[in-house]
Formats: structure tokens, sequence, C-alpha cells
């Protein structure tokens, strides 16, 4: 009997790092044969082209793509019409794959998708080895997902109405709470004091003990990401979620994404501080993208995460491709129309 395929599932808040990490893991292989599916939060796919640069194992063998995006859906949401097909695509081809990760995007729950591996049509090939989590340190220390805990019961002693957590907290929440290991991300923007407080808020969420490893820029060996033989879909009950009540949940509807693509040259600072500005202006939590920046012969990434930045080149524009800035925007109610305008007029 052939062994089932070992699945990572990758999951963690908008920018938290999810691709970077799985990025540093393509090139550090060790000979793995790995196969990646990304789900992404919009149409225009950022994430997939990111770890299609790396240019490290883009293909199998046989010229195959090992790299399937999945956009324009959540992926705990759209398990059935989108990720079942791609999974028995992928169990096709079990004696070319080591390993499968999947990184789901910022917006999704873990564990309906962990839920998935329990179908006949994929549990005789897969199992998921780990649910990893990775936590923005730097985004909680600045209160991003949990308020000040003595504040917070101050305003609910005034006010009954806050007894009830965000949609973004109870997201924060769910996805620790599915964590075989959590990799606490960004550790270089914060100090030692602020790194130990967040570290204690995520032990608080754990419901079970849960290793958590520090991380800059996803810098970790592939033996502390792989080979957990969790099998996660067969104990879930040890995984609580906000939504184990309801038969379906719902996303916030009002967060949605918006893209633009334009066919010109930016100065990537004149840009970034643009940016900045409009996240000022709307409730942005994500812009990622490529930037063609004038007389430069590399493509640059552009990431943030609120006003935090980040830009660096991934690989050199392809003769037959079109210089184009492409980039993503993930927030609440966002007027894509303004988005558009000040940009152009940069």
């Amino acid at each position: 009997m052939v062994a089932k395929i070992p699945v990572t599932v990758i999951t963690g808040f908008l920018g938290s790092g999810k691709t970077t990490l799985i990025r540093h893991l393509l090139q550090n292989n060790q000979g793995r044969r790995i196969a990646v599916l990304v789900n992404e939060f919009g149409e225009l796919g950022i994430d997939g082209e990111l770890l299609k640069s790396c240019q490290i194992c883009p293909e199998d063998g046989d010229g195959i793509d090992n790299i399937f995006e999945l956009t324009n859906g959540c992926l705990c949401c759209t398990v059935q019409e989108e990720f079942l097909p791609t999974m028995q695509q992928l169990l096709k081809r079990r004696d070319s794959i080591d390993c499968i990760l999947i990184e789901t995007s910022g917006l999704a729950l873990p564990k309906p998708l962990v839920t998935a591996f329990r179908w006949p049509e994929i549990r005789s090939g897969a199992t998921v080895d780990a649910v990893i989590t990775v936590v923005d340190c730097a985004a909680v220390a600045a209160g991003t997902f949990a308020d000040d805990p003595e504040a917070v019961e101050a305003q609910r002693q005034a006010d009954d109405s806050l007894e009830h957590e965000t949609p973004l907290q109870e997201l924060f929440e769910d996805q620790l709470a599915c964590a075989d290991l959590v990799i606490l991300n960004k550790t270089d923007l914060v100090d030692g004091e602020t790194k130990a407080k967040v570290e204690e808020l995520v032990k608080q969420e754990l419901p079970r003990v849960v290793k958590i490893v520090e991380s800059c820029e996803g810098q970790l060996d592939p033996s502390i990401l792989l080979g957990f033989q969790a099998a996660v879909e067969d104990n879930l009950d040890t995984r609580p979620s906000h939504h184990d009540t309801e038969e379906e949940h719902e996303h916030d509807d009002e967060i949605v994404s918006t893209h633009l693509i334009l066919n010109r040259d930016f100065d990537p600072q004149k840009l970034q501080q643009k940016l900045q500005t409009l996240v000022k202006q709307q409730e942005i939590y994500r812009i990622k993208g490529f930037v063609a920046v004038p007389n430069k012969p590399m493509r640059l990434v552009m990431q943030g995460v609120g006003s935090r930045f980040e830009q660096f080149y991934d690989r050199p524009w392809q003769p037959q491709e079109i210089r184009q800035t492409r980039l993503v925007f993930i927030g609440r109610e966002l007027n894509s129309s303004e988005i558009e305008s000040q940009l152009v007029a940069l």
C-alpha cells in the first residue's frame, strides 16, 4: 500500500509571513519534491507568482507545474468546488510528490479545510501532517488582535454589547486553536519585553500545549516544519473553533479585495509613501504586488501590513512580459476608485 502524502497546512492572518516561510522552505527543500497549493483572497494571484519566482521547484521532472493557485475564493468556504479537484489531481501524482504545502488565505479558518481530509476521495491518499500558524509578532504587539485586557474588561462592565468579539479576533483565535506549531514571526521588529508579552498572549489562546518558535522572515529549518505525523483530521475534537456549533460560517462581508494593473513604472519610495497615505485614509489591512521601476531590469516586490512595508527584487522581467505594476489591496469597505485615482495621479 502506498503511503499517504503528508500535507502541511500553513495558516495565519493577512501579512503574517506565510508566503515568505514557504518560499524559504522551497529554497531549502533538502531534496524533497514539494507541491504547493496557494489560496488567495481576490482575483489577482501574487503569492503564487512569488513562490514560482524562487525557481527552485516550479516544475517536476515531467515539466508539470507543482504550484497550484486558487484565487477569488476562501478555501474554508470552497473546499468542495476548488480544493477537492486540485487534491485529486495531486493524488494521481503521488509517486512524484514527497509532501504538499497548503497556504490558506489570511481570512481562512483552518478547521473546515482539515475536515475535508476525512472525505473518502482524499483520506485514502493524504493526511494532514500538521497545521502551522504564523503570527505577526509586531502586528499583535501593536494591538491588532488583542486589546489591553484591563481596558477591555472595564469597557465590558460599562457596555454589555462588547461581550462579543470582533470577527478578526475570532479568526485569529481559531487559527491558533487548530495549530500544531506556532511561529512567532517578525520578532526582529520588537524588543525582548514586547516579544515575551506577545508569546504569553498567544499561549493564553492555545487550548493545549503547542510549541512556539521564533522566526525572522521565515528562516527556519525544514525539520522544524515537517514530519509531525499528527494526522490532524483524526483529532479535530481537541481543536475548538468559534464555529463548531454552526452548520456554516460566514466571513465579514465588509472585508474585500481589490486590485490594480497599471502599465507604467513607479519610483518605489514615492509609491510606498502614497500607499502609506492610503492606509491612513482607508481601513487597508494588506497590500502586496509587483512594481515596475524605471531603468531597473528586475521586478520589485512590494508588501505592506498596515503602514509597515518591505521591498525586494525577486527576478528579472522576462522578455515576453509586459512591465506592469500590479497591486492587491485587502481591507474593509475599500474605495477602489479613490485608490486608483491617487495612484494614477502619482
